[in-house]
């Protein structure tokens, strides 16, 4: 009896003192970093935002003879960094090394940052961090699949086509034929049109934002290669209408000659009474009324 009760009075010693000293290094992190911990105080989260302000969450799971044995981590990472541990060794010193790891992972996630923000990526809102590929939808139930080394994420990435028909064989072909062009100095979005030889679709917002800078009256972007446009070959609209209920971007050489080809001047429903910019004619015009 005497002997079950000097070990019971041992072990609430020994909880006593893992409790405290939890507790005690907790303190050192910071209570506003944790997230979750468990009642027995055995698993801890920790909410770490790195130098680019994204957020990670580090999960801590401690022994019954911590500090003694090293404790198990795991968080949003494609690969998790190795434990460097000794009896003197407490959590912030777990965090530090996770803050370290995750500065060698910046340029892995800045590169899949690129692809999210110039690609049209396909189920976005349900990657993690620690995903590290991509599936990029490319258009006629056609998609690319591109899958980044996280240690070097600037090298040739894993690339497979998804789908069937002329498009996806003509793109298998111009990988395997210019694949060795890919260099580390550019961009994935300009690589993959190096390679793959054609403009790949670009996610809706950026799409879009693009539609807002096509001409009012021819509908593109940008006007022909033409020698008789002299400089302005090439270029993109260079006018937009500052009446609030318009907006619309135009060639002004789109402008000049719609104007020249209407026998009077009409005022637009969008437009005030007020004159604006010559338009390549030589003189003041209304807002015009545009289809």
């Amino acid at each position: 009896m005497e002997f079950a009760e000097e070990n019971r009075s041992r072990e609430l010693a020994a909880s006593s003192s893992f409790y405290r000293s939890v507790y005690s290094e907790i303190e050192e992190i910071g209570w506003e970093h944790l997230v979750n911990l468990a009642g027995d105080l055995k698993f801890i989260s920790f909410r770490i935002v790195d130098k680019k302000g994204r957020v990670h969450i580090l999960e801590v799971q401690l022994d019954k003879t911590y500090p003694k044995c090293p404790p198990s981590v795991s968080a949003d990472v494609p690969y998790i960094f190795n434990v460097e541990w000794s009896m003197n060794s407490r959590l912030k010193d777990l965090v530090q090394q996770f803050q370290e790891h995750l500065e060698k992972l910046q340029e892995f996630w800045a590169t899949l940052d690129d692809i999210d923000n110039s690609l049209c990526v396909v189920n976005l809102k349900q990657t993690s961090r620690a995903v590290s590929f991509r599936q990029m939808d490319i258009g006629n139930d056609c998609f690319i699949m591109l899958s980044i080394n996280s240690k070097n994420p600037k090298a040739l990435p894993e690339c497979r086509f998804l789908g069937s028909g002329p498009i996806v064989n003509s793109l298998r072909k111009l990988w395997k034929r210019n694949s060795k062009q890919w260099m580390k100095d550019k961009t994935i979005l300009e690589n993959l049109t190096s390679i793959l030889e054609t403009q790949l679709p670009k996610p809706p917002d950026v799409q879009k934002n693009n539609q807002q800078v096509e001409c009012g009256i021819c509908y593109a972007q940008y006007l022909p290669t033409d020698d008789e446009l002299g400089p302005r070959s090439g270029t993109g609209t260079d006018y937009t209408c500052d009446n609030s209920h318009c907006n619309r971007a135009f060639h002004s050489v789109c402008l000049g000659d719609w104007l020249r080809s209407i026998t009077t001047t009409r005022q637009a429903s969008c437009g005030q009474d007020q004159q604006h910019k010559e338009v390549n004619l030589g003189l003041h015009w209304n807002h015009v009324k545009y289809f």
